[in-house]
């Protein structure tokens, strides 16, 4: 007789005993992880920035919200939230509040840059909560998105 299937047998086996194995293979948060990245795939599939109307790239972890301008005909970055980094931790407020600041921050340094106009990547997440406050935000300081 095959040892996993008579661990799984067991009464008491739990996925440790079965080397890790889920049903799905992996957990909850592996997968909605790749559910993301595929979203994102086909966002970028439809988007391209150009060094006129750079692509806003947002990436956020649990604490944290990131940005870039990025002229994909170049492969550069233009402009990113680290620009905006000794500014980002004087921020207070809660984590929306946080990346509404973070994102007036950034529509005033695309100013500077000469940036008027940007396409909106938002790298498979929804368009809701701090995202939407964001480019709500974005647009609020001049930007067209």
């Amino acid at each position: 007789m095959n040892p996993v299937r008579s661990l799984a047998r067991a009464s008491g086996a739990s996925p440790k005993d079965l080397g890790g194995a889920t049903s799905y293979g992996m957990n909850k948060n592996q997968s909605k992880n790749l559910h993301r990245i595929s979203r994102h795939k086909r966002i970028r599939a439809k988007i391209k920035g150009t060094a006129k109307v750079p692509r806003v790239s947002i990436f956020k972890s649990s604490r944290h919200i990131f940005a870039q301008f990025i002229d994909d005909t170049k492969g550069k970055t233009v402009l990113s939230s680290k620009v905006v980094s000794s500014v980002k931790s004087k921020i207070k407020g809660t984590k929306t509040e946080k990346a509404a600041g973070i994102g007036k921050i950034l529509a005033e340094k695309a100013k500077e840059a000469g940036i008027k106009e940007a396409v909106f990547d938002r790298g498979g997440f929804k368009y809701h909560g701090r995202v939407k406050a964001f480019v709500e935000a974005l647009r609020q300081g001049g930007l067209k998105i």
